[in-house]
């Protein structure tokens, strides 16, 4: 069954389509290189948003721990770079409150430099529409009567039920427009699950695998 109720728009997450993992590597590659150039997407009325929203990808949960606070946000640019050493990468809108605090940013916190991220499963619907908030999204709050332990080097909360957890600390931050690129080491691997299905995300909603391939 199709899940047609349209996921928050994430202002800490980069949930949108032109924020995705996707719209990262078209950059990387160069628009104007593959004949995409800004005059011309404009000329042919082409929208980038609504082309890379197109792109199904998974969905996480990226949360931190800063001082007495726990952060989380939900997000679906998230990508497994390198498997010696074990690199993954997040991409988030750079004015969200979780980019500053992992870029050091922010003025009045300590710069964050571990994460823990979470790969939901396709039943975590709910727990993903909560995260994808904007603003300061209180992560103890969120989890509220959500059973939760907390990654052995990032201190952050890490939520039961999802396909894997990792424990990350950052080893690159790169500006990209309007996102901030984060590499990071993962540390520890808090659990896999045996088995289920991944929460997608796909045209600004949650379908299931079956809907996405029809």
């Amino acid at each position: 069954m199709t899940d047609t109720t349209p996921a928050a728009s994430d202002g800490a997450a980069g949930l949108d389509g032109a924020a995705g993992l996707a719209g990262a590597a078209l950059a990387g590659a160069g628009l104007a290189g593959a004949g995409l150039a800004g005059a011309g997407l404009a000329g042919a009325g082409i929208d980038p948003g609504a082309a890379l929203s197109a792109y199904a990808a998974g969905v996480t949960l990226v949360t931190l721990a800063e001082g007495r606070d726990d952060i989380g946000t939900t997000v679906s640019a998230f990508c497994p770079v390198s498997l010696d050493p074990p690199l993954v990468l997040v991409s988030l809108i750079a004015g969200s409150y979780p980019a500053a605090l992992l870029s050091g940013t922010d003025p009045d916190a300590v710069p964050v430099d571990r994460f823990a991220v979470t790969l939901l499963a396709a039943g975590q619907r709910m727990l993903a529409g909560r995260f994808a908030a904007a603003g300061r999204p209180n992560a103890r709050r969120m989890l509220d009567g959500f059973l939760y332990q907390r990654g052995p080097h990032s201190g952050a909360i890490v939520p039961d039920g999802g396909l894997a957890a990792l424990d990350c600390e950052i080893t690159q931050r790169v500006p990209a427009g309007d996102h901030l690129v984060l590499i990071a080491q993962v540390l520890a691997v808090p659990y896999v699950a045996p088995a289920g299905e991944p929460l997608v995300r796909f045209r600004g909603h949650y379908p299931t695998l079956t809907d996405v391939s029809s």
